[in-house]
This record gives C-alpha cells, structure tokens and sequence, in this order.
C-alpha cells in the first residue's frame, strides 16, 4: 500500500456500517471523459486509477463507473459485445482487477454499469441470429417478427426508437428486429430462459472479480407487453417517465430484479442494484425499490424540476413519502452523461454557477444517497458549442440540440492550457475538446482557491461524514417565506442541521438559530439585529443541539 493510500484511509477508518448505501454518495465516472493514462486522447481504467486520490479525498463513499466492455460505440459503451472482459481502448481485465483493489485500499466502493435491454449488433448472438434466419432457435433470444403491409414491408408496430425515428430494422431476409434506442442495439428477449441465465452468469463473474453493485441501465425495459401492442400516438419518448407505454415499466420486469436481489444477497458486503428507471409515477417507481428487489432507484423527477420552490418542495416531498411506503431510501441527483448540466439548466453564467451552489447544499443535505457526476463539483457548464465533426451522441438524431455531448466534455485537472492534464503531457488532441478558458476551472486552481465549487464540495462532503444529523433518517419542514425551502434534520443524539435555500431574486429573512456551518457563497448570509437575511440563490446550513430551541 503507498504512502498515499495509507493517508486517505488513515482519515476513512470508520467501521463499515449495515446499509451503507442508505446514505452514500456515490460519484459517476463517466470514464471516456474522466481521465487519460495512455496518451490517447480518451479517459480509461489506468487514468481512472491515477485519480483515485483525488476521489478519495474527496469523500464520497463509491464510484460509479459507466460501460467499459467491447463494444463499437455506436451509442458509447452502451452497446455491448462482450459482457465480461475489457473494451482496449479503456484498458485490459487486469486493470480492471487492479482498479477494483486499489480503489478498496482507499475507502472507495466500485459500482458498474449492466446493459440488460439489449446487446450489440456485433455480439456473437445477435450475429448468430442473423445468419441463422427466420424461425430459428437463434433468433428467439431477441425480438424478431414479420412486419405488416402486404409484402411486410412494414415494422410490426408503432414503437419509437428513444433515439428517434421507428424502433424496428429490417433484414434482408424480410424480418424486422426491435431496438429500443440504436439499431445497432438490438433489444433482447427477456422471455427466453437463456437469456436470464445468462445475465446471472454476468452479474456472478463481475461479483466474483470483487465489484460492489450494479447501475442497471434501462431497468424498466426488458419485458414487452403480450402481443406487443401499438402505443396508438406518435412522440413516445416524450411519454417516457409520464404515461405508460407497452415497452418501458411493464410489471413482469420486478422478478427480474428479484431474482438479481436473491443473488447479490448470496454475496458478502452489501452489494447492492441501482435502477436507472422511468415511471410514469413515484409509486411505480417505488416498485422497483421494495425490499426484496433494488437497493436504489434514480430518482429523475427530482433531475428535472426546475429551480423553484414550490416544484422542488412537491418533488422532495413526494419522493420521500413513496420510497418510505417500501423502506427505501431516496436518492437525489442533480446530473448525469444524459442530460445538461445544471450550472446552464439554472440559467448559465454567475446564476446558473450561484443557483448551483445553493443546489448542491440543499441535494446533501436531504435523506438519503446523493449522486455526484463528474465535473458538478467543479461547476463545470454544458459546452454548447462543440464543432460540429465531434459530435456523434446518437441522441442527436432526435433533432437539433438533443445530443448528449455538451456535458461529457472531458475533466479539466490541471495546468494553464487544454486538454488541462486530461491526458499525459504531449497529447493535444481529445475526443471531445476541452474549451480554452476552462483554466480557472481546473482541479489544480480551485484548491487553492477556498471560495471554489470544488473546496463548497470537499466542505460539504465532509461536514456530511461528520455530522450526525446528515445522511439517512427523517427531515421535518420548517415555516419559511414564500419561495424558500427550510427543513431540519434530527439525529437520535439530538444534534440538529438547518438547511435553508433561498430561490427567489431577493433577500429573505429566515426564523433560523444554530451556529452557521457552511454557506453557498461569500455573501449568502447575513446577520443583523438578531436577524438572519439569506441572498437570492442561496443557501446555508446552521447547527444547533435540539435542547438549545430554536
């Protein structure tokens, strides 16, 4: 073990806890963007593996790394041809070993990304399928059918691809296959035996290779309704998390998951399923969560509020009262690779940067796990002008300004000049560029700068380690001016956090008491007359013991 390791351990000594994922926070690699080891130009395991100190440091408690199995990339790793060995270009299974001990050595859970809605067009099945022809056993591990029309020169039915245009492809041979989201992923057949027995062999190998969970892509996707039924409308994927669709959230898929719940439960550590899942209401949601199914759920509602007070209390409130109905915890997230970063989503420049900070204060200090994407924490914005030749997110062909680009820009870490330590020095070019002013915004500058995103974080991070309060348990709201949030949280010691935001365009006077721990900004809070005036766009965290009143 270095010197290194020995230090970040040396302050993460707590014993492990029962349920330790009831209050993580867990932090996204999203690893082409995260860091380069190889000089390539795109982020890999051996890069990730550099950077493990800084994660550590920190302090969140897991990573969460996206796909990194062969795979074409047609949709970035997401389409995968091989479940069990590594894509070169990020690396090779021995690191992948390597970084699962290392990052252990430092106090840092892994989770990995699990693609069971569909393969590869290039993986052997699919080939097999393919080349074996109509009505072959091949082919009933996915979905083929012949389509309509009189020569079948139509797909089967009306479903939409999320990436846009129809969800089906036909074959020379005259059959359509389903795919979901590329046509280079073709959706597999969740009905057929062998394909359940063969994503419990995956989940074995990568658990045996010592990982400590799953983030379950598309989790509410793999079973199709009976007879697979026309949607009847056109524009589905703006259906998608709002109204029920013969596709997506179909009740067949919860034994999937308990049957996955039954085989991480057989491992030792806690190994835990996160489901990236769309529901068309916090009930249904909460299926996925109950206790002999996931551990956690993405909760996308929360994402997708905007910034308002009203909005936002109604999400929280609703999210914690239907995880509580099946004694789950809730999980908050902010941003992830499929969406804008929320510094341009809050309003782009100082607002957005400002909003931002008072976001992530009010996010870590609710019940439950927080999820952190990379770059969030040093307030890095949606690149939204990328040439136009680097742009290749399949999304985009939902239209203009859909794709997925702009926030997967690569991590800048250090020096004065792009790619900013990205990649070892030498290498320029980047497979997405790293825009020139983001400088200021490097790791190596925001250390040395106590005002930072990055030292609000570390701050924040820590104080949620350390405070008793913060984490897993209830939260009681508090009377507060319209377009404020202001909630306290208790621990059974009776140590008590005050968390209040500030959402309007003016300074608010809040009924707030308690020594101030931590706040958004420089000028968040002032105190006057016995007072407490919190800025627009803020917000602050104050402590107190329960017995002092307040």
């Amino acid at each position: 073990m270095t010197e290194v390791i020995r230090e970040v351990a040396a302050r993460r000594t707590e014993p492990a806890k029962a349920g330790w994922w009831r209050d993580a926070v867990i932090y996204q690699v999203y690893v082409r963007s995260f860091a380069d080891g190889d000089g390539d130009g795109v982020g890999d395991l051996k890069g990730m593996r550099s950077r493990l100190p800084y994660l550590a440091d920190l302090g969140v408690d897991a990573v969460w790394i996206t796909p990194f199995y062969p795979s074409p990339m047609a949709d970035f790793g997401y389409d995968v041809a091989d479940y069990r060995d590594v894509d070169p270009i990020f690396g090779t299974l021995d690191d992948a070993r390597a970084l699962l001990d290392e990052a252990h050595a430092y106090g840092l859970r892994v989770i990995v990304d699990i693609v069971p809605n569909h393969t590869s067009d290039r993986h052997p099945w699919f080939r097999d399928a393919v080349a074996a022809g109509p009505g072959s056993p091949e082919r009933e591990r996915y979905i083929f059918r012949r389509g309509r029309g009189a020569d079948g020169e139509l797909p089967p039915n009306d479903w939409e691809s999320v990436f846009g245009g129809p969800a089906w492809t036909r074959l020379p041979d005259g059959e359509w296959y389903l795919h979901l989201f590329a046509p280079e992923q073709p959706d597999l057949n969740w009905e057929h035996p062998q394909v359940r027995e063969e994503f419990l062999d995956i989940l074995r190998f990568w658990l045996d290779l010592g990982v400590d969970g799953f983030r379950v892509d598309v989790a509410h996707g793999m079973i199709k309704a009976p007879g697979l039924p026309d949607v009847g409308r056109p524009g589905q994927t703006r259906m998608l998390g709002t109204d029920v669709l013969p596709y997506f959230d179909q009740d067949g898929v919860h034994e999937i998951h308990r049957s996955w719940r039954r085989l991480l439960d057989s491992y030792p550590g806690e190994r835990i399923a996160v489901a990236e899942a769309w529901a068309p209401t916090p009930e249904r949601l909460a299926r996925y969560v109950r206790p002999d199914e996931l551990h956690q759920a993405f909760n996308f509602h929360y994402l997708t509020a905007g910034w308002d007070a009203s909005a936002l209390r109604t999400v929280i409130e609703e999210s914690l009262a239907t995880t509580g109905l099946v004694g789950a915890p809730t999980t908050w997230v902010l941003s992830n690779h499929d969406v804008q970063r929320h510094v341009t989503r809050y309003g782009g420049g100082e607002i957005g940067l400002r909003r931002a900070r008072a976001a992530a204060l009010l996010t870590l200090a609710l019940p439950g796990s927080a999820y952190v994407y990379q770059g969030e924490e040093l307030g890095l914005p949606e690149v939204l002008d990328l040439p136009e030749e680097y742009l290749r997110d399949p999304q985009r062909l939902r239209g203009p300004g859909e794709g997925r680009d702009g926030c997967r820009v690569p991590i800048p870490w250090e020096y004065a000049e792009p790619p900013f330590g990205f990649s070892p020095p030498g290498t320029t070019h980047t497979w997405l560029p790293v825009p020139a002013d983001w400088g200021p915004l490097t790791v190596e500058a925001q250390l040395r700068d106590p005002a930072s995103m990055l030292s609000l974080y570390r701050s924040a991070l820590r104080l949620r380690r350390e405070h008793p309060a913060l984490g897993d348990g209830p939260m009681r709201w508090l009377d507060s001016p319209p377009g404020t949030l202001v909630f306290e949280r208790t621990s059974a010691s009776g140590d008590v956090l005050v968390c209040a935001v500030n959402l309007t365009a003016e300074p608010v006077e809040l009924p707030v008491s308690g020594e101030p721990l931590l706040v958004s900004g420089a000028d968040a809070v002032t105190e006057a007359d016995g007072r407490v005036r919190l800025a627009p766009d803020s917000a602050a965290w104050w402590g107190r013991r329960e017995s002092d009143g307040g």
